[in-house]
């Protein structure tokens, strides 16, 4: 089983950047999909973005559509998040995640989860 380890999370203020990585350990990123999802207090978990195993194909939500860049490295084992332009809304827990299975903005068909590094965006 991969292990996940998310970093790069804390305070900015309103139209800040943040760069979050997820470092991978005990296999190899390459056979996964990768995913960001995030969870507000009070909040249920909610999809971010995801990149196909051979990052290709990156969706994302919405509401970070134009603001947040996904991104792998699979020599360094480590996906990124790259978010410019945040807003007080953003803030919240991210969550990295691998899969198994097809690219897919659903947190059940991951099989991997990291711990969540917090981002708190103030206004």
């Amino acid at each position: 089983q991969v292990r996940l380890d998310e970093s790069g999370g804390g305070l900015v203020q309103a139209g800040g950047s943040l760069k979050l990585s997820c470092a991978a350990s005990g296999r190899s990123i390459v056979p996964y999909s990768m995913g960001w999802f995030r969870q507000a207090p009070g909040k249920e978990r909610e999809f971010v973005a995801a990149i196909s195993r051979s990052g290709l194909s990156t969706p994302y939500a919405d509401s970070v559509k134009g603001r947040f860049t996904i991104s792998r490295e699979n020599t360094k084992n480590t996906m990124y998040l790259q978010m410019i332009t945040l807003k007080p809304e953003d803030t919240a827990v991210y969550f990295c995640a691998a899969s198994t299975r097809s690219l897919s903005s659903t947190p059940e068909e991951y099989n991997a989860w990291g711990q969540g590094t917090q981002v708190t965006v103030s206004s």
